[in-house]
């Protein structure tokens, strides 16, 4: 990537602008890029939708069996959270 992209802003100049939007437009902006990601996988990869699929699927099927191994939302934010605090 070059150090000035397309429109005259540095990466970082485009992070740090980025950074100062409010949480719900941070919010969708971090979804239209991950969206972004997974149109592109899909056209390098026309399988990509499939496997995803095939990978819902089983993972549905473990957890209606009871052999999927889950856990508590709660407990894994928690986690996180004092993780991130800690700059982990």
């Amino acid at each position: 990537m070059s150090p000035k992209g397309n429109h005259g802003m540095s990466f970082e100049d485009l992070k740090r602008e980025a950074l100062k939007l409010s949480l719900d437009d941070r919010e969708d902006l971090a979804y239209s890029l991950l969206r972004s990601l997974d149109e592109e996988e899909d056209d390098v990869n026309p399988d990509h939708a499939r496997l995803w699929r095939e990978e819902i699927e089983r993972r549905y099927r473990e957890y209606q069996q009871g052999t999927a191994q889950t856990f508590d939302a709660d407990e894994v934010i928690a986690e996180l959270r004092a993780e991130l605090a800690c700059g982990k």
